[in-house]
């Protein structure tokens, strides 16, 4: 399933400073029914966002009008836990082109760049100046370049690099999944293997 092209990315940000999310308070297990990859951002972060008799809960941030956004600011060790890809599907409806922390759980950051959400692992220094800046101003912006691999914070001279694999890289460019990906390159795929002895 392709997704949009991922190039620079200029956005507001939600924040959530909270450390140790795993996937299980990403999306709740009772959620996972579903094989297609839509309508699991209702559910993101359903039991944070709501009560138990499905009031909203206006303290958490996603409730909160003042933050909006594509990209979604979190604390250490994001997506840890199970390795349900369903996790990454539900960032991905909800609206969230990247997700930024100090830390992510491998299985989770691949299964962001399957679907098309850029993760961004930054220093703890950079990420606390990022919460500090927002917290202070809800409509800073945060500039992420993915052909120059890197994250700033717009109107000032902060501003950090980020690794991601080159191929993935390239996927996100293109808006590529590892099907599309195959798809794309099915002549030269045919040609090798005519050319290839059994």
């Amino acid at each position: 399933m392709a997704y949009d092209k991922f190039n620079i990315l200029k956005s507001s940000a939600v924040p959530l400073p909270i450390e140790n999310v795993d996937t299980d308070q990403i999306i709740p297990a009772r959620f996972l029914k579903a094989t297609e990859r839509v309508g699991f951002g209702d559910n993101l972060f359903r039991d944070w966002r709501y009560n138990q008799d499905n009031t909203v809960k206006v303290d958490f941030p996603l409730n909160d009008s003042k933050y909006s956004g594509s990209i979604l600011v979190g604390g250490k060790n994001f997506g840890s836990g199970s390795s349900r890809e369903h996790a990454a599907w539900a960032v991905y409806d909800y609206g969230f082109r990247c997700v930024v922390s100090s830390f992510f759980a491998d299985i989770f950051r691949n299964n962001c760049l399957n679907v098309g959400v850029l993760p961004v692992q930054i220093s703890p220094e950079f990420l606390e100046e990022i919460f500090t800046a927002i917290n202070e101003n809800p409509e800073t912006k945060l500039i992420v370049d993915l052909p120059s691999q890197t994250i700033s914070l717009e109107g000032t001279n902060s501003s950090e690099s980020f690794d991601i694999n080159s191929y993935k890289k390239e996927n996100m460019l293109n808006g590529f999944d590892d099907i599309d990906y195959l798809m794309n390159i099915k002549d030269q795929i045919g040609e090798f293997a005519k050319n290839t002895p059994l």
